[in-house]
C-alpha cells in the first residue's frame, strides 16, 4: 500500500486522526476490548468512514466476552485494498 507508518497515542487519538483527515488508516490487530473501540467507531462511522475487523467482518458489541481482537478504520476507498492486502 506503500503506507507510512506514525506512532500515535490511544484508539481514540488514532481514529479520530483519520476522522480530522491527518491520516487515512487505523489498523489495530493487537486486541483491545469493546469498550476501547466503541465510541470511535461510532463517531467515525458518523463521519462515513469504514469501520470493520480486518476480515471486513461488521463489528459486534455487547457480546459475553468483550474481547475486540482486530479493527480497521479508514477512508472508504481504502477499505477494499486495505482488506485485500490483509487476506
Amino acid at each position: 500500500l506503500g503506507a507510512e507508518l506514525v506512532p500515535m497515542g490511544s484508539a481514540g487519538a488514532k481514529a479520530m486522526a483519520v476522522v480530522l483527515g491527518e491520516a487515512e488508516i487505523y489498523l489495530h490487530a493487537g486486541g483491545q476490548q469493546e469498550w476501547d473501540n466503541c465510541a470511535p467507531v461510532a463517531v467515525a462511522l458518523g463521519q462515513g468512514l469504514h469501520c470493520s475487523r480486518i476480515s471486513g467482518a461488521a463489528l459486534t458489541y455487547n457480546q459475553s466476552n468483550p474481547s475486540m481482537p482486530d479493527l480497521l478504520i479508514c477512508i472508504p476507498e481504502l477499505a477494499r485494498p486495505v482488506l485485500e492486502s490483509l487476506r
